[in-house]
């Protein structure tokens, strides 16, 4: 009996934000597929753990401390991949503040706290992008996904006009990296049931999905399919798309 080859093989993928929730189900499922994987995180416990995870599990993995709002923090995850693993091949941007999130409205929300915000959710997948594009390109290409949210097309103050920055990101950037063989795309999730999402609404989560065709709170695990599937040679011919995954919630063109 053949054994099954794994889609990943060879390949090096980061994943921000990965120490827990949806960013720790993208990296478990892209070292099942043979990737090596930067578990890039501020947690450096969890972070740690997750690592130590993949790595019990029969992966490759390396906790790399990551702040994405900073430039310098984002090439030292880069150059950790590379010293590691040898390269980069995927970025997935997930990192984001959410569980912790303020709720304001924008026009009172603390203008530092705006700033700051914003330099991780919308700035930091740029941030990394900027790190880690150079490296890809030297392996003759490869595929970015960024974490939008179905946010960006319903009101929710700050937190979806950064949303709406990933997407308008994700466009601009696959037509400046598309002649290096880069592709990016977005996942635009609708609520999910992570332990940041039962932190910032409680039980109120199971409320945001009543209009959703499929009338329930996503799981991390009903993401990383399309997560493979955008970062894989199946998507070759797929870039500066956004697409959601949030069971019916959001109609758009």
């Amino acid at each position: 009996m053949s054994r099954k080859v794994r889609r990943f093989a060879g390949k090096v993928a980061i994943v921000t934000g990965a120490a827990q929730g949806i960013g720790e189900a993208y990296a478990r499922a892209l070292a099942a597929e043979g990737a090596a994987v930067v578990v890039a995180d501020l947690h450096s416990e969890a972070g740690a753990k997750v690592a130590a995870g993949i790595e019990a599990d029969g992966g490759q993995a390396v906790f790399a401390y990551t702040d994405v709002a900073s430039p310098e923090s984002a090439q030292a995850m880069a150059a950790l991949a590379v010293e590691r693993f040898g390269g980069i091949d995927y970025l997935v941007n997930n990192a984001a503040i959410y569980g912790s999130m303020k709720l304001d409205v924008l026009l009172k929300v603390d203008w530092d706290y705006y700033k700051s915000f914003m330099s991780v959710n919308l700035d930091g997948a740029l941030a990394c992008t900027r790190a880690c594009y150079e490296h890809m390109a030297a392996r003759g290409g490869g595929a970015i996904v960024n974490q939008s949210s179905t946010a960006a097309w319903h009101y929710s103050s700050f937190y979806g006009l950064a949303k709406v920055g990933i997407n308008g990101l994700t466009q601009q950037l696959a037509h400046e990296l598309g002649y290096l063989g880069i592709r990016v795309n977005a996942i635009a999730p609708g609520p999910t049931d992570t332990a940041a999402t039962r932190t910032l609404v409680g039980e109120l989560a199971s409320d945001l999905v009543k209009s959703a065709a499929l009338q329930r709170l996503g799981q991390p695990s009903d993401l990383v399919g399309a997560c493979l599937f955008l970062l894989s040679d199946e998507a070759s011919y797929i870039t500066a798309q956004v697409i959601n995954i949030d069971g019916g919630l959001v109609f758009r063109p």
